[in-house]
């Protein structure tokens, strides 16, 4: 199907909002404890610092993760590099390729930064091009975000069974769910909600758990979006792929596998994840990646919760649709303070939502263990982006849309705010 006409893209943008914003939600959750996000910040922050294979680079302002001892190279440029990095003293590797990029290892410990800034000078190359050049960045799950706004989960009761007006909505619509993965028993202990809604893999599981039935920080995060999502499309499918690990951590070339990895009916893609980088330079796998995606398919991401207006990725990207979060007050509808803003950002919804999640002991520094049953109260870009991506699937069925013309109606009413894009029911 092609680009709609200015005329149908009008009269079809009624259907992106016949759905109240407190579809979906009960009451407001309650105000997070803020001792309890303090703790849960820190110990994200110690959880980084104790990984071995995540480097935190920390000028204020230009904060990144990165992979130690290792360099990703456009493939055009490695030859270049390579002989660059030699004459400079280093000893490096090829260590495999992904996504339109070589990866180089260094022997020992390098300042990656530092040289980056380096081979990203000009004056490097006089008369050549400046070569493809990147650290190895870290995405993370939101809320864990370098010591921005973020907090945890808390326990709720279960939602009410899915309203059988609306469980048409979304259906024939597949949506990759990049993310923690899904529990193991999500479609037993949620039958309602997610039984029969996917096929379980055993590579899709999310291991949720650090040791007994302790939760990593973001275990079960990826179910909590399978949730969220199928209650802005009851009717839809999805299918989950593991792009981070349960703390929260996940690089590029893990995100690239979750991606290719998806089936190919899928049509809409959440990405409740992503990353700041060096110089907020556009990271090239996503960018390689996203550019030959199949004809068609849409890509949703979160906005983060930076609670500023610097990039993240692969939000930011052209073509990819990028959610904040607004909250409901006494004033009504307000920004959320942990979202990030901006031009780049295409729509906004709710962040505070209720949905789907897992059994286990969720532990913070100084503070009282939280138990869980099966149930969740959340708050984060990361769960506006699965409604938003719900929504679109929701949209192609009630309009007989592909994607793209989802998108273009989504997109096609009025903003609520520059940096915030169209306000999403």
């Amino acid at each position: 199907m092609g680009r709609l006409s200015r005329r149908r893209l009008l009269a079809l943008s009624v259907l992106a909002g016949t759905a109240p914003l407190s579809a979906g939600l009960r009451a407001a959750p309650a105000a997070a404890d803020k001792d309890d996000d303090s703790a849960y910040q820190r110990a994200f922050q110690q959880a980084v610092a104790d990984n071995r294979d995540v480097r935190r680079y920390d000028v204020p302002g230009r904060e990144f993760l990165y992979r130690p001892r290792q360099l990703l190279v456009a493939n055009a440029d490695v030859q270049r590099v390579t002989a660059r990095l030699v004459s400079l003293g280093h000893k490096v590797t090829r260590a495999g390729e992904f996504a339109g990029v070589t990866r180089l290892r260094f022997d020992r410990e390098t300042d990656v930064p530092s040289l980056v800034s380096k081979l990203r000078d000009p004056r490097q190359w006089p008369n050549q091009p400046v070569p493809g050049v990147q650290p190895h960045h870290v995405m993370v799950g939101y809320g864990n975000i370098m010591g921005n706004p973020g907090g945890p989960p808390q326990a709720a009761a279960a939602l009410p069974d899915p309203d059988p007006a609306h469980a048409g909505e979304g259906a024939g619509v597949t949506v990759g769910i990049c993310d923690t993965g899904v529990w193991r028993l999500a479609a037993s202990r949620h039958p309602q909600w997610l039984g029969g809604s996917y096929l379980p893999q055993a590579d899709d599981e999310d291991p949720l758990y650090l040791h007994t039935d302790v939760l990593g920080l973001q275990g079960g995060h990826g179910t909590f979006v399978a949730g969220v999502v199928r209650q802005a499309a009851p009717g839809v499918r999805f299918d989950p792929e593991q792009a981070l690990d349960p703390t929260g951590i996940g690089d590029e070339e893990m995100l690239v596998a979750a991606l290719t990895g998806l089936a190919p009916e899928v049509s809409v893609v959440n990405l409740s994840l992503g990353g700041v980088t060096q110089d907020d330079a556009p990271p090239l796998p996503l960018v390689n990646l996203l550019a030959g995606r199949p004809q068609g398919r849409v890509v949703v991401a979160a906005a983060g919760n930076t609670g500023t207006s610097r990039p993240t990725w692969p939000a930011a990207l052209p073509d990819v649709l990028a959610v904040a979060a607004v909250s409901r007050g006494s004033a009504g509808i307000v920004p959320a303070s942990y979202s990030a803003f901006g031009s780049w950002v295409n729509a906004c919804t709710v962040g505070e939502r209720t949905s789907t999640y897992v059994d286990g002991r969720l532990l913070l520094p100084g503070r009282p263990a939280r138990l869980f049953s099966g149930f969740a109260d959340w708050a984060g870009t990361s769960f506006a982006a699965a409604h938003v991506s719900g929504r679109l699937a929701a949209l192609m069925s009630a309009g007989g849309l592909d994607a793209e013309q989802a998108r273009q109606v989504m997109l096609g009413n009025p903003q609520w705010h520059p940096d915030y894009g169209v306000l999403v029911d």
